[in-house]
């Protein structure tokens, strides 16, 4: 397995990681089994980089992973996990970034995976409402306290991710990132990498579009929770799949399928990049680390970049709500 470092602090992990979310009926039903033996498929075959979150399935996967990591597994592991998207009292979500709430959603996510230390620990989400020095202050004592390894950021801004850095360094920053959603290359990953923290795209194939599975409404399970997602609706979804078809000609002609020729244009985006697409099949995992075979020169990661516009992209990443959440 290809190993590359996330920040300078001594992470080490795979070159593909797992993205676990799917694992808990947020993209349609899932069978539990399959999704366990998934994990364990990953991590028999050297992919170490668990990526998970408390708010996925409100802690339903990281009991999930708890499961999975069984039998000795926990050793072949690296653990991500995140907190700071909550519920709030009258049942929406929000975000809590406050240093007391801090220790306790990383103590209940120790209780849920079963571990003694995560090994990174993301704030899902900055709160406006609270100084990122305070948040990670608390981060910085879950270290001291050996709680956890090393800390990463989610979908921060720039001005945050470097204040955050100055309390304590940053091993990883997670942002979606693909070939049809880049707008990290133009600021956020230039910092990332002045700073030495490494990059986790998540969504790393569109949430599905640059497989070229999904073309139409009917592709996605009644209870799939794209279907709030603008960039699914319609006619945006129509024009979005006519906008990712130069990646199916390219992997044609490439021989690989789709999602093989999209993780392999991120991981030639630099050594410091490891996506983490999701699934909940053994065999889609299978196809995934399959692109770590494709060899992707820096003329054919160019052209298939020209050949996507992705400030064509019909629609936002979220509904309106979350993306006000968005690059604080």
């Amino acid at each position: 397995m290809q190993m590359r470092k996330l920040g300078r602090q001594g992470l080490e992990v795979s070159a593909l990681g797992l993205g676990c979310m799917a694992m808990t009926s947020l993209y349609g039903p899932v069978d539990e089994a399959e999704a366990i033996a998934t994990v364990r498929e990953a991590l028999d075959r050297g992919a170490d980089f668990l990526d998970t979150a408390d708010m996925y399935g409100l802690g339903s996967n990281e009991e999930l992973l708890r499961r999975a990591l069984a039998d000795g597994y926990r050793a072949k592991a690296v653990i991500a996990t995140k907190f700071g998207n909550q519920r709030t009292p009258d049942g929406r979500f929000g975000v809590n970034g406050r240093p007391e709430y801090v220790q306790e959603a990383c103590e209940a996510s120790l209780r849920r995976l079963g571990i003694q230390t995560i090994d990174l620990y993301y704030q899902h989400r900055v709160d406006p409402n609270v100084p990122i020095e305070d948040t990670v202050g608390a981060m910085k004592r879950l270290v001291e306290q050996g709680k956890v390894r090393f800390l990463g950021l989610s979908e921060a801004g720039v001005d945050t991710i470097r204040r955050a850095h100055r309390v304590h360094p940053i091993s990883a920053l997670q942002t979606e990132y693909s070939l049809w959603c880049r707008f990290v290359e133009d600021d956020i990953l230039p910092a990332c990498r002045e700073l030495g923290i490494g990059f986790v795209p998540y969504s790393p194939l569109g949430r599905g579009m640059l497989t070229g599975a999904i073309t139409t409404a009917g592709d996605l399970s009644e209870n799939d929770r794209r279907k709030d997602h603008p960039r699914f609706h319609g006619d945006n979804l129509q024009a979005n799949a006519v906008l990712v078809r130069p990646l199916l000609e390219a992997a044609e002609a490439k021989g690989c399928t789709p999602s093989q020729l999209a993780l392999a244009w991120l991981l030639a985006q630099g050594e410091d990049i490891v996506p983490i697409p999701g699934t909940k099949r053994r065999a889609h995992l299978v196809q995934n680390l399959g692109s770590l075979e494709v060899t992707l020169w820096a003329e054919e990661a160019r052209r298939l970049a020209d050949a996507i516009d992705d400030s064509s992209v019909h629609g936002t990443r979220y509904p309106g709500p979350q993306m006000a959440t968005l690059g604080i």
